[in-house]
């Protein structure tokens, strides 16, 4: 029997960083993950410098392990199809990371006991402590698996009423020539009915290009245009040609999911998070990790749902629910809102620093 302070389920982010919060306080941590670390986790993976503060981490550092890093000045934005406008900024903005190396390294960073390649199977509450697959205990569980985490599910007890966004995307080895998207200027497409946007990231010798759309009828034929549309503007010359992946995230505000119960609480896409804007899930999956782990040392050994409730109260604060239009002023909105996305000014300052980097850049 193993037997532990706190079970993490989900070695991404969320609960990298809330093991590491827990294990520099002298808490015995054990993360479990049903895939093998280093994961092959597609994701456009740009990271502001306000996750580097959350994460208590210098870029430099992080670039000096090796991995992948790449500095990132400015944007070019644009409906897809249309004239883009290029933003730029005389310092670093936002750093591109490949998730396969950016995680293993928060997670071996967390100094928690990692068991790979173990899915969760079963849960079950015994006296005050959680039984794991069998034959794991501990007193306390965090879910950070993602938006089909399996603890998220539990805490819901019934199907997901939200809908999800949907996207499918690609990371590949980029060979000479296979791109025209400069490194420090990552590209967005959003679509014309801006129900979504596209993208392609260049992350030093490797490429990253994806679409995710709000709308939920099929997403392919939205994806077999955009890749036509990458490889006839030579952003991506191979796109049509590497494998695609699909993933499905909750944006916050598209419905609340519960948060904690007794012995229990969620974090990252498992409590759907991600910023509904940009989609953007990694700063609120570290943000809400690192909190979930203060909350349980704050806690002073409770572990009932009571002494939880400043978790979920925090992160509604933090990330509260977006409301909903009528569709009629839906559609006005999306009709400036094509108008708006050509203006210089407005993509600067809401696009780019509002809805993208979530913060103003000095300078």
């Amino acid at each position: 029997m193993v037997r532990c302070d706190a079970l993490i389920v989900g070695g991404g982010p969320a609960g990298s960083t809330c093991a590491r919060v827990l294990t520099r306080a002298g808490w015995d941590v054990v993360v479990i993950d049903r895939a093998r670390f280093p994961r092959d986790k597609v994701c456009a993976g740009w990271v502001t410098p306000g996750v580097f503060r959350l994460l208590e981490l210098d870029p430099e550092e992080y670039r000096a392990t090796g991995l992948t890093i790449q500095a990132i000045t400015g944007f070019r934005t644009s409906l897809m199809g249309g004239s883009a406008i290029e933003t730029r900024y005389p310092h670093v903005i936002s750093y591109a990371i490949r998730r396969c190396e950016f995680d293993e390294f928060l997670l071996r960073r967390s100094g928690a006991r990692v068991l790979g390649g173990t899915p969760l199977a079963s849960l079950e509450r015994r006296g005050d402590a959680w039984l794991v697959n069998g034959d794991v205990s501990a007193r306390v569980v965090v879910g950070a698996g993602g938006h089909f985490c399996p603890v998220a599910r539990r805490l819901r007890g019934e199907e997901e009423s939200a809908r999800p966004v949907v996207a499918k995307e690609a990371e590949f080895p980029l060979e000479a020539g296979g791109s025209s998207t400069a490194g420090e200027l990552p590209e967005l497409f959003f679509c014309r009915d801006l129900e979504g946007y596209g993208w392609c990231v260049r992350k030093g010798g490797y490429l990253n290009i994806g679409l995710g759309r709000r709308d939920h009828g099929d997403l392919n034929p939205h994806i077999d245009h955009f890749m036509r549309f990458l490889e006839a503007r030579g952003l991506a010359r191979r796109a049509s040609q590497v494998r695609w992946r699909g993933h499905a995230y909750l944006a916050s505000g598209t419905g609340p999911r519960p948060l904690v119960d007794e012995g229990v609480l969620v974090a990252g896409d498992a409590a759907g998070l991600a910023y509904p804007e940009s989609g953007e899930g990694i700063k609120p999956a570290v943000d809400s990790g690192r909190l979930a782990g203060e909350t349980l040392i704050a806690a002073n050994g409770r572990m009932d749902r009571e002494a939880l409730l400043p978790y979920a109260a925090a992160l509604r604060r933090r990330y509260p629910a977006a409301r909903g239009m009528p569709h009629a002023v839906a559609g006005l909105v999306k009709a400036v809102g094509r108008r708006l996305l050509r203006s210089p000014a407005f993509t600067r300052h809401v696009v780019i620093e509002r809805w993208f980097l979530r913060e103003r850049p000095e300078g």
